[in-house]
């Protein structure tokens, strides 16, 4: 085993222009109430799942085709009592050639089996990857969270 943090590797068909444009495309295999940008180095963007998980990333490195990796600058996760632990840790997409394949590791650095969420977050980022972004990758459809059609979950704004 290669070191305590959860990651997941892939080989897909497809280029690694198609792998970097559904990773950067969070907002088809993560959640389409995505708030901010998730594209270029520099971006931030906001996560929600219901009233269960809040974090905020900014795109430390963004290279075309190769990498991208996200860090997380703030976190709630009000199913565990250290409700703040991913707030410090990085999640990376590492995308190179492999042979006539295109191979993506997904990293997220920090999340151990030390945290106390380990368990539930790796059955949520096993779904997101397994269910969403590996379709995405290979079909050109995800299944992100969709967006919430009451009129609580609105904001002011109406996005």
């Amino acid at each position: 085993m290669k070191g305590k943090d959860f990651s997941r590797t892939y080989l897909v068909d497809q280029s690694p222009e198609t792998v970097f444009n559904a990773v950067t495309n969070v907002r088809g295999w993560w959640s389409e109430m995505l708030k901010g940008n998730s594209a270029k180095e520099g971006d931030e963007f906001e996560y929600r799942h219901k009233d269960l998980h809040y974090t905020r990333h900014l795109l430390t490195e963004v290279i075309p085709d190769r990498k991208v990796e996200w860090l997380t600058t703030d976190s709630l996760l009000t199913f565990v009592e250290h409700q703040t632990e991913w707030t410090g840790t990085t999640i990376s997409f590492d995308i190179s050639r492999e042979g006539d394949k295109t191979k993506l590791v997904f990293t997220h650095h920090g999340l151990t089996p030390s945290f106390e969420c380990y368990n539930a977050c790796n059955q949520g980022w096993s779904y997101y990857l397994d269910e969403s972004l590996l379709p995405l990758i290979t079909s050109g459809k995800g299944k992100p969270d969709a967006k919430e059609t009451s009129a609580a979950a609105k904001s002011p704004a109406g996005s």
